[in-house]
């Protein structure tokens, strides 16, 4: 299944702005169905997208990553629960790294969710001052993921 990440978090933000609460699509290689509110069973096989409420936070940090003002830096919070990542895979180097400069867009980290992989971006220019998450490591929906000293 291959899903552009962001089509799919351009249409969040669609469906938060119209006020939607449940969307299904299907066609031969994707079958998606996305809610607000309490998680949907799944059918069996079919691949389920599920979103916490509320789903604002997606639209309002840009490609899903929210940020909120903290002590010394800015927190890039996850935008889903999942299995937090520093890098593409086991065997390759960290996307950033203590003290890294990062540029707007930049992937930092992936969080994977139900099997779908969704890299993390930074929201603005800035030096990684904290990494919050061990690689490997579960995360929560909101849980701060970065601490970033904007440039």
């Amino acid at each position: 299944m291959d899903i552009d990440l962001k089509k799919l978090r351009a249409l969040l933000r669609v469906l938060d702005e119209g006020d939607v609460s449940e969307f299904e699509f299907e066609d031969e290689q994707v079958r998606m169905r996305l809610c607000r509110g309490a998680r949907p069973l799944a059918a069996a096989g079919a691949p389920v997208v599920a979103l916490a409420p509320p789903v604002a936070a997606a639209a309002t940090a840009p490609e899903g990553a929210a940020a909120a003002k903290e002590g010394d830096g800015h927190v890039v919070s996850s935008p889903f629960v999942g299995t937090f990542y520093r890098s593409p895979s086991p065997d390759a180097p960290p996307f950033v790294e203590l003290g890294s400069v990062v540029r707007e867009g930049q992937t930092l980290c992936i969080v994977e969710a139900m099997k779908l992989m969704n890299e993390i971006e930074a929201d603005f220019a800035g030096s990684i001052v904290d990494i919050l998450v061990e690689n490997g490591k579960p995360v929560e929906f909101g849980q701060p993921l970065f601490k970033i000293k904007k440039s």
